[in-house]
């Protein structure tokens, strides 16, 4: 029986560090995870969306996990997302990441062409084979992907040992209880549902904006096993307000995740890589602002 209970918490996806230039920044990336370790939360998922991992080269992604895990490896439980657009590149990955001793790969289905359920489930066992002594989540994220999970290839799934579970990020949190059923472990996906997530039955939750403000999150998780659900909701909604204000701006909802890090005197993880769009000077009002809430929340149920 596999132990959960390291994946039961709020886990932030780790975001891209560069440097003035652009390259990718070790030592950003080891600031940004002692940074989030010291904010408390259970551990993170490092190569995801929130990395840009599709717009970095394996050597990059490497670089970037390496330091994650020199930093906070045995701190933190570390989720290294490996996929890429081809099997060899992604067992290359995965390979790398059990060799670092990483808790978990995980990995989204081959996007741009949609495979059929079969050869979805090949591309996830091949890259589960490059790591034979590492747990799997499948990262099930259709509006990007384009190919959704569904109970038929799950259930295909969870026939390798490996596979522990799902990170979901589908928006119906019947979903969760779905995948729950088949006997995987769930980690809620959108940021906007964290306690509607958890009340269906996720044992944590992975998310892009909870480096901009793990207090919160952190919160919503504990008043949730507290069973104060009135409190958690109030929270979550404000969380909802501040995603809606980071997303107002021209740039990328990253760019401006970044910026608000920096304004709360964390590190400086840069900007975003092209075709991601940087922030423009329209945005600084949006920034602020947004920084402004969160600050406020914090103040108010922290």
């Amino acid at each position: 029986m596999k132990d959960i209970s390291k994946y039961a918490g709020v886990i932030p996806a780790f975001y891209a560090c560069y440097d003035k230039d652009g390259a990718v920044s070790p030592e950003g990336v080891r600031a940004l995870a002692r940074y989030l370790l010291d904010k408390g939360v259970k551990g993170l998922y490092v190569g995801g969306s929130s990395g840009e991992c599709i717009y970095q080269s394996v050597a990059e992604r490497k670089l970037v996990l390496e330091n994650v895990m020199a930093e906070v490896g045995g701190k933190l439980t570390i989720i290294a997302h490996v996929a890429c657009n081809n099997t060899a590149d992604s067992q290359e990955l995965a390979a790398h990441a059990q060799s670092l001793g990483v808790d978990a790969i995980a990995a989204i289905p081959p996007i741009y062409f949609h495979l059929p359920p079969k050869g979805i489930a090949k591309y996830w066992n091949d890259i589960s084979a490059a790591a034979p002594d590492t747990d799997f989540i499948i990262y099930n994220i259709p509006q990007l992907a384009g190919v959704a999970l569904t109970t038929p290839l799950l259930q295909e799934m969870l026939k390798n040992p490996r596979v522990i579970g799902v990170k979901n990020s589908s928006m119906p949190v019947q979903d969760i209880q779905m995948w729950k059923d088949e006997g995987a472990i769930v980690f809620n996906g959108p940021d906007e549902q964290l306690l509607s997530g958890l009340a269906a039955g996720a044992v944590g939750g992975i998310g892009g904006t909870y480096a901009a403000m793990p207090e919160l999150y952190l919160a919503i998780f504990r008043l949730f096993h507290e069973g104060k659900m009135e409190e958690g909701r109030q929270i979550q909604n404000e969380c909802c307000r501040i995603i809606y204000k980071m997303c107002s701006a021209q740039g990328n909802m990253y760019a401006v995740i970044k910026e608000i890090i920096r304004q709360k005197g964390g590190p400086d993880a840069g900007s975003v890589r092209a075709p991601l769009l940087e922030l423009v000077p329209e945005d600084a009002a949006a920034v602020k602002e947004a920084a402004g809430m969160i600050a406020a929340a914090i103040a108010k149920y922290c």
